[in-house]
């Protein structure tokens, strides 16, 4: 069975941007934005993504990624 794994961590420290600076830029709570972080979101809006990739000029593969195991 696989999963999914969130990177967002690693793409918000390649830029070293804080959580609370891409939670304002995005307009998302830190909160919400720290669930999503920590991958225990178990969904994520499109609108959201799209506005976390281009803050963080990245792809959606860059922040999401997909292992069998």
């Amino acid at each position: 069975m696989g999963r999914i794994i969130v990177n967002l961590d690693v793409e918000m420290a390649k830029r070293k941007i804080s959580l609370g600076e891409l939670a304002e830029r995005i307009d998302l709570t830190q909160a919400n934005l720290s669930i999503l972080k920590t991958g225990k979101a178990r969904a994520i809006r499109f609108t959201t993504l799209e506005a976390i990739c281009r803050e963080l000029q990245c792809q959606p593969g860059d922040i999401l990624e997909y292992r069998n195991e």
